[in-house]
């Protein structure tokens, strides 16, 4: 079961969410600069589609607004009376929060989802993300997932590289979901890997 708390090699100890770290969660910085972005183009026969990433000057600097986290979302934290199909896993270096990653499993389609996985720029590269990822892995093998999926924008290239050196692949886009938001113009890369 992944309720325990686990320390790593470097320090950094994982556990599941508590509704105290709510607030922490809300404040980290999730910001992230890139100097390349995913292009997306129509395949010539309009059957499918193409990526290629492509350098930006000056850099892409993007920052995201503070996101509200209920406590449903630690629902996970407190057992599965409360709620079997989610979980928020952080990662704590010396006690303060560096990273969470907040995940849901569905049954219909067996698949869990990463609804939300964040290191904070100063503890990014040192493989705070990849174990935060394994925690989700874990879980959905105990819900029984066939797969993990997630989205990302086109513009975060530096998450996009992440999730490939941990096993992700595209498996598809949306064009229109971020249309009337600060982030219009971007599109929605889907990525998915199965559940080893």
């Amino acid at each position: 079961m992944t309720t325990a708390a686990h320390g790593s090699a470097d320090g950094i100890v994982y556990r599941l969410a508590r509704p105290e770290d709510a607030g922490a969660i809300e404040a980290l910085d999730s910001s992230f600069t890139t100097s390349t972005v995913f292009e997306v183009t129509p395949s010539g026969d309009g059957s499918g589609f193409r990526l290629r990433e492509v350098p930006v000057d000056p850099p892409v600097h993007k920052a995201f607004p503070p996101e509200e986290h209920d406590e449903q979302e630690f629902a996970g934290a407190r057992g599965p009376d409360v709620d079997a199909d989610t979980r928020t896993f952080v990662a704590l270096d010396d006690g303060e929060l560096c990273g969470f990653a907040a995940v849901g499993y569905a049954a219909w389609n067996r698949r869990l989802t990463i609804e939300d996985i964040e290191v904070a720029p100063a503890h990014r590269g040192r493989g705070i993300g990849s174990a935060l990822m394994r925690r989700a892995a874990e879980f959905a093998r105990e819900r029984g997932a066939e797969h993990l999926w997630l989205e990302v924008s086109s513009a975060n290239a530096p998450a996009v590289h992440a999730y490939r050196r941990m096993g992700f692949a595209f498996c598809g886009l949306d064009t229109a979901l971020y249309g009337g938001t600060p982030s219009a113009g971007e599109q929605a890369l889907f990525m998915s890997r199965p559940c080893r």
